[in-house]
């Protein structure tokens, strides 16, 4: 079992120098990203993730100059060859290489690499009795709903909860609440869901997506994409954060204040259970 990288088609050593020093994602950020999961040997929710992929790229004008088949072999082979039956697949795709200049070069061809890493399970202690988080200003750019490469903002917030010994920061944008540095917020108040609507103030997260069309429909939960500001999220009974790599994780304390009476609500157990599940019939986890 290895980590491996590919580019282009091309499987590498992670080792090997690959980039250009007038590569665009390297000197403007110019280019967008997805992250996979693998459970038991195969990419869990592979396609929604890869439709997003080609929706950024469409959203920033860079050119789609490999087919969705395509895209499914390289993760296959990076699974295959590493050996890894548990990670997480980084891919990435800039504009390319041209001299650094602010408008699109004429004739330049995307640069596509590709990351193989094992990943543990998510901690159960987290799991079982919740996080931390802080609530922090969002200060990003306003086209959130892209996942591109300009993460500034998203990595000062993740640093700042780190130093506040916190699991997260969810951001505020205004008055109201809107998501993680990584990740989509939801609360529970009267036994209905809530989370911030998918506009351009947010990343249409790929669990967000399952909970909302799959899981609250299989488990008969209400849900609402509806804007709630901080007073709103003082008076909830649960709240939790959802991504690819967190998976559905319960929040038990905000500010340093608990969630309802500091345990993990009914309506998470059930969203955490449901959505393990999902994983185990997807990738036939045995």
């Amino acid at each position: 079992m290895r980590e491996l990288g590919l580019i282009n088609g091309r499987l590498i050593s992670m080792d090997e120098t690959v980039v250009s020093m007038e590569d665009r994602g390297h000197q403007f950020g110019d280019g967008v990203y997805e992250v996979t999961k693998v459970y038991n040997g195969r990419c869990f929710a592979l396609r929604p993730h890869l439709d997003r992929l080609y929706q950024s790229l469409r959203a920033i004008r860079i050119p789609a100059i490999y087919t969705f088949e395509e895209l499914v072999q390289f993760h296959e082979a990076l699974i295959k060859e590493s050996g890894i039956t548990e990670g997480a697949i980084y891919l990435q795709i800039t504009r390319g290489t041209a001299p650094r200049v602010h408008p699109f070069p004429e004739q330049v061809v995307p640069c596509l690499t590709m990351s193989i890493r094992p990943a543990g399970p998510i901690n159960q202690e987290m799991r079982e009795k919740g996080v931390k988080i802080i609530l922090i200003p969002d200060e990003r750019w306003l086209r959130c709903d892209i996942k591109s490469l300009n993460l500034l903002s998203n990595v000062l917030g993740k640093q700042q909860a780190k130093e506040a010994g916190c699991y997260e920061a969810v951001m505020v944008r205004g008055e109201y609440v809107t998501e993680g540095t990584s990740s989509n917020f939801f609360v529970v108040k009267d036994g209905v869901i809530w989370t911030h609507p998918a506009t351009n103030l947010i990343l249409k997260g790929i669990t967000r997506s399952i909970i909302l069309e799959r899981l609250a429909k299989d488990l008969d939960l209400t849900i609402l994409e509806k804007p709630f500001d901080i007073s709103f999220v003082k008076g909830v009974s649960e709240a939790f954060l959802t991504g690819t790599s967190t998976e559905i994780m319960p929040v038990t304390s905000i500010d340093g204040k608990a969630v309802h009476d500091g345990t993990v609500g009914p309506i998470t157990r059930k969203l955490q259970l449901a959505y393990t599940q999902l994983i185990d019939e997807e990738c036939k986890r045995k």
